[in-house]
């Protein structure tokens, strides 16, 4: 027997299937029915027992993610693993790379399990709004127990081969050749006559499990996973398995996984998983565009922010100068990044000898000249375009012809910058988010004269380190920043109209933002915003809250000072409500003839998040931004915006785009032109169409 993707054949006395489905043996129908096929093979050979191996560089690791969203086609993986484990031969299911989702669930049909020490195992459905739904949340726990099952279920995160041989989920670790320790494997199992050991027949460890054990990891998660659904999905689940027979508790599952499935949230966070992969694409950039190798890197100012880029290329192990105008800029940065380092040491999540390696990389330097030879070069100076320009200027003059020279502004004209080099089209943005080294956004911002060959090596590096890139196009702000600016100014100006920062903050934190706007300018600096508006200046009429201006004449910068719009007690970064910004809150209030009202939680939603999703149909419309899901990306990376709504302009979608048109057109009414519908918006509303499709 053998189809396209999956073959079965005979080593002496034992058969094997082999799965051979690039890149990742993903379970699609037609491994589905080899799967079928092969166990039927086995049953009519003369073999002892059936070893399941896959081909290339991993075990199945998880679903065919090209099914996703289609109507489901036979047969499905329960009926698979139904053979599999029906079959009157010992299967062993012979794993290395990873065993993930499904493919976890393939080898949990079968009798025993043997795996290389690297290998991975593990049940990450809960990340994309699910749970596992072809018996993992009823056959874990019955082999690793219920504890160990609901962590590794409802945070999603694999354990290492080695962790599953001690809690009996691998029955045998292999050295050397897989194939050859499984077939040793499965002969001594039919030399010893094992039995079938069938999961599903064993209960001893999930009887008489504490019912206390389920609602201490919901409260748990109740802190842990703020907001989303899945994890509280995956605890029912389980229990299940605790509490039912293994046939009633296969219902219970398939229940709860139609329930997950069809939500808005599971919706949402499969909208994520494909937009990530999705942002990588450019429409104009061939796939084989060439890549320009990235052999060494460097980095221009040693501050927070470049001592964390250089970080990202030295984990990557990339080696990267770091320079700034003195020693002790250039120490006190080493010092910082040393730090971070050793945070993590400290933490388990690096060893000394990788702190050693990773800092060994990054080479501290006084002088342009050491960037010479450099292949890519990311400037993070202050944010001024005259301080760029001239850095830029030496940076043309002492970099080969082929360097990338890119800039980690995060609101300058990328092109005005390129035009002081004698080649724009080496020059790109790159704008990284605070901490550098930890966030994990990236906007790629295209120049004018920025080459495909530059954009593409530029995503490819982005991959290299380890961030989420999205492309964007020259615009002040581009669009993670542009967009923060509506919805920033509605958030000021409802204080103005009567709310207090908390409020506003509590409702944005509730909804599920990582923390509200005041919240988030207290932690990134009030004087920051405050000097680019005093640089800009307000255009004449508009509307302006002056209540933020107000607080950084009074030196309340946020929790660098200890005070913005909360108070932050000796060093503490937990925010106090002050009744001196409420003073100054209704100082300005009425000296802009203002008359405060009560506002509501919805009131307060819909101006904050109205105003970013109308900024994002704009910044569509313009060609800023290549998809609608390129802007979800964009906040669920780098701004904290919840996954489990999928980003701004997928969640006004899902509440209907009619409903946010209409809205937005009351508040042009009631608040002026801020609230001018963008076309874009206008048009899907009324032909009943969506951004993200």
């Amino acid at each position: 027997m053998s189809n396209q993707l999956v073959s079965y054949s005979k080593k002496g006395a034992i058969g094997v299937i082999t799965v051979d489905n690039p890149p990742v043996n993903a379970l699609g129908v037609v491994v589905r029915k080899g799967l079928m096929d092969g166990i039927a093979s086995a049953e009519k050979d003369d073999v002892k027992a059936v070893v399941l191996i896959c081909a290339g560089r991993t075990f199945i690791a998880g679903a065919d993610i090209t099914e996703f969203g289609k109507p489901p086609q036979e047969p499905g993986l329960h009926p698979a693993l139904d053979s599999i484990e029906g079959c009157s031969k010992p299967v062993i299911a012979a794993i290395h790379g990873t065993a993930l989702g499904g493919g976890l669930e393939v080898a949990l049909s079968c009798h025993y399990r043997c795996a290389v020490a690297a290998a991975k195992l593990g049940l990450p459905e809960v990340k994309l709004g699910l749970i596992p739904g072809a018996g993992g949340t009823q056959r874990l726990p019955r082999v690793v127990g219920v504890e160990q099952a609901l962590k590794m279920i409802s945070t999603g995160e694999p354990i290492g081969a080695k962790e599953a041989r001690e809690r009996g989920l691998v029955d045998e670790l292999v050295e050397g050749d897989l194939l050859e320790g499984a077939l040793a494997f499965a002969q001594k199992i039919v030399d010893e006559k094992r039995p079938l050991v069938k999961i599903s027949a064993r209960d001893e460890k999930v009887k008489g499990t504490d019912p206390k054990l389920f609602a201490a990891i919901r409260s748990g998660l109740n802190k842990s996973s703020r907001g989303f659904e899945a994890p509280m999905h995956c605890v029912d689940a389980v229990e299940a398995a605790a509490t039912l027979p293994f046939a009633e508790g296969m219902k219970r599952e398939r229940e709860i996984f139609v329930k997950a499935h069809d939500s808005v949230q599971s919706r949402a966070q499969r909208h994520i998983f494909f937009a990530e992969r999705a942002a990588n694409k450019i429409p104009d950039v061939p796939s084989d565009t060439p890549i320009m190798p990235i052999k060494h890197a460097a980095v221009l100012g040693a501050g927070t922010m470049g001592g964390g880029i250089a970080m990202n290329f030295a984990n990557a192990g990339v080696p990267v100068y770091l320079l700034d105008s003195s020693q002790e800029l250039i120490d006190k940065g080493i010092g910082i990044i040393t730090k971070n380092y050793a945070g993590t040491v400290a933490k388990g999540r690096l060893s000394q000898e990788a702190m050693d390696k990773c800092l060994s990389l990054i080479k501290p330097t006084l002088s342009y000249d050491s960037f010479k030879d450099v292949d890519m070069v990311i400037e993070a100076v202050f944010e001024e375009m005259d301080i760029k320009k001239e850095v830029f200027k030496k940076l043309d003059a002492v970099c080969k012809p082929t360097c990338i020279m890119a800039s980690n502004t995060s609101t300058l004209d990328v092109n005005e910058i390129a035009a002081v080099t004698s080649r724009p089209q080496q020059v790109i943005g790159m704008h990284f988010f605070s901490p550098a080294n930890v966030m994990k956004l990236l906007e790629v911002v295209r120049g004018a004269k920025t080459s495909k060959e530059v954009l593409a090596t530029t995503m490819a590096v982005a991959k290299t380190i380890k961030k989420v890139a999205a492309v964007v196009g020259v615009c002040d702000g581009f669009v993670g920043n542009r967009m923060i600016h509506p919805y920033a100014r509605e958030a000021g100006f409802l204080l103005e109209e009567g709310a207090l920062p908390q409020d506003v903050d509590r409702v944005l934190y509730d909804y599920g933002m990582a923390m509200g706007p005041f919240a988030m300018g207290d932690l990134a600096g009030l004087d920051v915003g405050w000097r680019i508006r005093k640089r800009k200046g307000v255009p004449a009429g508009k509307r302006h809250s002056k209540v933020a201006d107000a607080l950084c004449e009074d030196g309340r910068y946020g929790q660098k000072t200890q005070k913005g719009w909360y108070l932050y007690e000796q060093g503490s970064r937990t925010p106090v409500p002050d009744p001196s910004v409420e003073a100054i809150i209704l100082r300005e209030a009425e000296a802009a003839g203002i008359t405060r009202r009560k506002i509501s939680d919805e009131e307060i939603l819909e101006r904050c998040l109205y105003a970013l999703v109308n900024e994002g149909a704009y910044i569509l419309e313009e060609g800023f931004a290549q998809r609608a899901s390129d802007i979800d990306v964009i906040y669920t990376f780098g701004y904290g915006y919840p996954v489990y709504r999928g980003g701004p302009m997928f969640w006004a979608d899902s509440i209907g785009l009619k409903k946010v048109y209409e809205r937005i057109c009351e508040f042009q009414k009631i608040h002026g032109d801020d609230w001018k519908p963008a076309p874009l918006l206008k048009k899907l509303a009324e032909e009943g169409k969506t951004f993200t499709g």
